[in-house]
C-alpha cells in the first residue's frame, strides 16, 4: 500500500519541524511577537492617558474610632452633654481617585478601568476643570469637608431641638473669579439680595436665584463696619455647572456642645448625611441601628436637606465590602444606582435627615422602608 507523504507541520514553538531553517525562522518570529507584545504592554503602562480613574474607597464607622497619627480617637467625640452608647455601625463611604493633571495614569490602567464595573474612567479636564490647580482642588475639597461637618452638626442639633447661632465667613476669593478684589478673606457675609444669610446653603440658594450676568447685591461686615457690594455671578465649569461668585466660604457656628470629628485625608461634602446620623445616634437614648451595619452618602445642610453626590456606584461597592447591609442614598441619586446595586445591598432613598432617621428606626423595628430597586 503506498504511503501518503507527510505534511510538514509549522508552529512558532514546536521543535519537530523537519526543516531546520523553517524551525529557526519560526522561533525568531515567536520571540519577536512576544517581545513586541511586552514592549506594547510596558508602553501602555507608562504612557500617560488624559483620564483619571475613580475607585471604591475605604469606609469609616462614624460610631467607632479612627487612627490619627499615633492616637486612636472617636471619629465623632461629643462633650458638654449626655452621650449614649451605640451598638451598630453607620459608615461613611469614599471614592479613591487615581491620577490628576500633574500625574496621569497609564493607558493600561485606563483600559483596566474601562473593563471593571466597580471603576469609572473620567476625562481629566472634566474631573479637574481648566484653570483650577490640583492644590486648589485639594484645598476646596478640604473646605467642603470642614463645611459639611459644621452643617452636619447643625442639622443634628436642630433635629435634637438644641439651639445654636451661625455666621458666614469668606475664606478666599479665587484668582480670576468674579469676587477677586471685591471680597476679602475674613469678610463676614451679612446679606445677599436683601436676605440675611447664615449658612453656606442659604448663600448658594440665593446665588442660584440671582443667576448669571445680573449683579448680586451683598452686604458684608469688614473691620467692624458694614459695606454694600455687587458681584456678577458666572457659571462654574465642570460636570455640574451652576452660578457661582468664585469664593471659598466657611460657616462659623456657635454650638452649645463641643463636637469634634476626627478624619484625615478625606475631602468633599458627601459625608454630611452620615456625620449627622452619627451625631443623632450618639445624642439619642434610643439606639438607632439596633446593632446593624449601615453605610451611606449625601450632602446635608443645616435644615437637614440631603443633596445628591457623585461616585455613588463606587461607594456602594465599598460599603458592601465592609459588611454593610443597608445603604442610605440621596433620593435624587436613585436613577444613578438602578441596575448597578451590588447583590446583598439594599439602597434606601432619603431626602432629609428625618427620612434617614426614620429609615434606621424602621429597619430596626422590622417595618417596610422605601428602596431604590435594582433592575
Amino acid at each position: 500500500m503506498p504511503l501518503e507523504p507527510q505534511k510538514a507541520r509549522m508552529s512558532i514553538f514546536e521543535t519537530d519541524d523537519p526543516t531546520p531553517g523553517v524551525q529557526q525562522r519560526s522561533r525568531r518570529a515567536g520571540w519577536l511577537m512576544l517581545s513586541l507584545t511586552a514592549v506594547i504592554i510596558v508602553g501602555l503602562s507608562f504612557f500617560p492617558a488624559p483620564y483619571v480613574i475613580d475607585n471604591p474607597g475605604p469606609t469609616y464607622d462614624t460610631l467607632g474610632s479612627v487612627e490619627v497619627g499615633d492616637a486612636t480617637l472617636d471619629l465623632i467625640a461629643i462633650s458638654g452633654g449626655e452621650v449614649y452608647e451605640t451598638t451598630g455601625e453607620i459608615r461613611l463611604t469614599t471614592v479613591t481617585r487615581s491620577g490628576n493633571p500633574d500625574s496621569l495614569p497609564g493607558w493600561l490602567d485606563v483600559l483596566s478601568g474601562w473593563l471593571d464595573p466597580t471603576r469609572t474612567v473620567i476625562p481629566v479636564d472634566i474631573a479637574y476643570p481648566p484653570g483650577v490647580s490640583v492644590e486648589q482642588n485639594r484645598e476646596a475639597a478640604q473646605i467642603d469637608m470642614e463645611n459639611s461637618q459644621q452643617e452636619a452638626i447643625a442639622a443634628a442639633l436642630a433635629y435634637a431641638g438644641i439651639p445654636f447661632s451661625s455666621t458666614l465667613i469668606v475664606s478666599q476669593a479665587l484668582e480670576g473669579g468674579p469676587s477677586e478684589g471685591v471680597l476679602l478673606e475674613d469678610d463676614l457675609i451679612v446679606q445677599a439680595m436683601g436676605t440675611p444669610v447664615h449658612t453656606v446653603t442659604e448663600l448658594r440658594d440665593l446665588i442660584a436665584v440671582s443667576g448669571v450676568n445680573t449683579p448680586l447685591d451683598l452686604v458684608v461686615e469688614r473691620s467692624g463696619a458694614e459695606i454694600d457690594l455687587q458681584i456678577v455671578p458666572r457659571m462654574s465649569e465642570g460636570a455640574s455647572p451652576m452660578p457661582m461668585i468664585g469664593i471659598l466660604v466657611s460657616g462659623r457656628y456657635d454650638f452649645p456642645l463641643e463636637i469634634d470629628i476626627a478624619l484625615e485625608n478625606v475631602g468633599g461634602p458627601s459625608a454630611g448625611l452620615v456625620f449627622a446620623l452619627g451625631i443623632v445616634d450618639k445624642l439619642s437614648p434610643d439606639d438607632l441601628t439596633g446593632g446593624a451595619i449601615f453605610a451611606g452618602t449625601g450632602t446635608i445642610n443645616a435644615r437637614g436637606d440631603v443633596g445628591s453626590v457623585g461616585g455613588i456606584r463606587h461607594k456602594m461597592h465599598g460599603a458592601l465590602a465592609d459588611g454593610a447591609q443597608w445603604f442610605l442614598a440621596p433620593a435624587d441619586n436613585c436613577p444613578d444606582v438602578l441596575g448597578h446595586i451590588p447583590e446583598g445591598l439594599s439602597v434606601i432613598p432619603v431626602a432629609t435627615l428625618d427620612d434617614a432617621v426614620d429609615a434606621l428606626i424602621g429597619i430596626r423595628e422590622g417595618t417596610p422602608v422605601a428602596a431604590c430597586l435594582s433592575e
